[in-house]
């Protein structure tokens, strides 16, 4: 089994934590987390690919163990996060990688496509959503409230999702065996979440997820003209971005590879070894298709 190495580097004043395994000079695969985790939600699927390709597990300014500047020291936004993501990569000497993406990591990792678009040379997206198909309304609604009139009205439903029960939802519902999903996950993301001050930033991304939406016609126009290789894996039965988000990107890119499983908005937790195949699979497709 390869080594996992656990590094901490400068970036833009801000100490940046990734995660790094697999040979240097092979093809590099960039795993890029969601809400509320880090990059110890790859800490299976960073084995299952670096006998075979480079991967790069970075933490999001805000998560995990990355540096949580308070809001008056860093303006948090999507962009702002994919912006240390590009100069991590740029440090690091990574200039043409595929990108996986989940939650919060997929509008990062949009961003880094449409500014380097000559870089990306393959997606997978696993409950990482692109258009608005995808969203279920019952978890979407307070958020979409609470972005368009922030205030004591709308704040109290957004900031339950901080909260450990909140948490430990995101990683069981929709999964059929609870008992494969470890109590470390949630337990680990709630503890770095509650760090002093931490609070105001993840309210603050809150309210910046509306700019997400606004990308997708760029988005959209990336994939019509690109055809970039693309793998949806997907839980299907997430209650946050529902399956149609999965087969939604089919509208723009005929040949991308749809997968639903019966597992929850954390399918890593639940069936890491199914969608490890898949990955490696669809690289080894993309990666033959280029030689």
């Amino acid at each position: 089994m390869s080594a996992i190495h656990h590094r901490t580097t400068t970036i833009d004043g801000h100490t940046v934590f990734y995660r790094e395994a697999g040979p240097q000079d092979a093809p590099t695969v960039v795993l890029l987390h969601g809400y509320p985790t880090s990059s110890h939600m790859f800490r299976g699927l960073i084995p299952a690919l670096a006998d075979r390709y480079h991967v790069i597990a970075p933490d999001h300014l805000g998560f995990g163990y990355s540096d949580a500047p308070a809001t008056e020291e860093f303006d948090y936004s999507f962009d702002a996060l994919a912006t240390v993501t590009d100069h991590l990569l740029e440090h690091l000497g990574v200039h043409r990688y595929s990108i996986y993406v989940q939650d919060y990591g997929a509008p990062v990792g949009w961003r880094l496509a449409l500014a380097h678009p000559e870089r990306i040379t393959a997606i997978i997206t696993q409950n990482g959503n692109a258009y608005e198909a995808g969203f279920v309304d019952s978890f979407w609604a307070p958020l979409w409230a609470y972005s368009a009139s922030p205030g004591p009205d709308t704040e109290p439903p957004v900031r339950q999702a901080l909260g450990l029960e909140a948490i430990r939802w995101q990683y069981l519902h929709g999964v059929p065996d609870t008992s494969l999903v470890s109590p470390d996950a949630w337990s680990h993301d709630h503890a770095l979440i509650q760090r002093p001050g931490n609070d105001a930033v993840q309210l603050r991304l809150f309210r910046d997820y509306v700019s997400n939406v606004e990308l997708y016609p760029r988005l959209h126009e990336y994939f019509r003209t690109s055809q970039v290789p693309l793998l949806a894996v997907w839980g299907a039965n997430d209650e946050i971005f529902g399956p149609d988000g999965a087969r939604a990107f089919t509208y723009d890119l005929p040949d991308a590879e749809v997968h639903l499983l019966n597992a929850g908005h954390f399918a890593l937790e639940s069936d890491l070894d199914t969608i490890a195949g898949y990955v490696r699979g669809f690289l080894g497709r993309v990666d033959g298709a280029r030689e």
